[in-house]
């Protein structure tokens, strides 16, 4: 099963502070719906599919590839070819595929599944938007659309990878993070330093990771990188989310750090309905 923040085999989240709050038990009920591990399944084999369909019609027709491939994986189509993107989506599958062991991604893996889900997700809530008839054989969101932004701030370790694109606002906590970064990285490389040279030097205040700095470079994934480290799936590696915590400024007393991810999500939720709302409002105004 492959790891992220939290686990995505846990199905029915509750947060102890729904019953006094609607809103966050209108969030926890859509949280409640999704079914992540076939979310993400489903997300892969889309892009591993389509990947295969795409490069035979290509060669079949002796059309070039690059175009497809800068659209359908446009982050990870700077550091890995057709062969090496095909070899990352199969290593990828089967070890989401493994009921026994845990396999830790890096940025370069992450950077290629928030490609696959980013298209998919799209993909899926079109057919939903659409009452597509193809949209019923999926169940893993109880019919109704997925909020990527949502799943990226709660699923995702990091955007890192992402330094230099535009993140959406639902994706806060993330987008703060790497604008911040890269004002650094505006205001020092206008002074003749390299972005290399930058990025290694913000390495430890922002804890930038090294394979991040080589996707932000679009440095070419090496053979060390391709490896999926993994654990037992009894290791208790989400062990410390769910740990009460004492109070504090930023923590009530006896809240864990999932109940607080679930309840700065649902407030960012709030705010994308509120603000979809008002722009529905002013486009059926007279």
């Amino acid at each position: 099963m492959l790891a992220f923040a939290k686990d995505i085999t846990q199905s029915q989240p509750s947060h102890r502070e729904e019953g006094k709050n609607p809103e966050l038990k209108n969030y926890m009920n859509y949280q409640r719906k999704l079914n992540h591990v076939r979310i993400v399944y489903h997300s892969l084999k889309h892009a591993k599919n389509e990947l295969q369909e795409n490069l035979q019609r290509l060669r079949k027709n002796g059309e070039s590839k690059e175009h497809f491939l800068e659209q359908a994986f446009p982050l990870s189509h700077y550091f890995a070819d057709d062969k090496t993107l095909t070899l990352m989506l199969k290593k990828l599958v089967a070890g989401h595929n493994e009921g026994k062991q845990w396999y830790r991604m890096n940025s370069y893996y992450y950077a290629l599944t928030y490609d696959c889900m980013n298209r998919f997700i799209r993909h899926y809530n079109q057919m939903v938007q659409e009452s597509s008839d193809e949209a019923n054989e999926f169940t893993f969101a109880g019919g109704g659309e997925i909020d990527f932004g949502d799943w990226t701030y709660l699923f995702f370790p990091h955007l890192d990878f992402l330094i230099g694109t535009q993140l959406d606002q639902t994706q806060y906590p993330f987008a703060k993070r790497n604008k911040a970064i890269e004002e650094e990285i505006e205001k020092k490389t206008h002074n003749g330093e390299s972005l290399e040279e930058v990025l290694k030097s913000l390495k430890e205040q922002y804890e930038i990771d090294d394979i991040a700095i080589k996707v932000i470079l679009h440095k070419p994934v090496s053979h060390e990188d391709l490896e999926l480290f993994h654990t037992s799936i009894k290791t208790p590696i989400y062990e410390i989310l769910t740990q009460k915590q004492a109070g504090s400024w930023e923590a009530m007393d006896g809240e864990t750090l999932v109940d607080q991810a679930y309840n700065f999500g649902s407030q960012l939720k709030i705010w994308t309905w509120s603000k979809k709302r008002k722009k529905t409002k002013t486009e059926e105004s007279p």
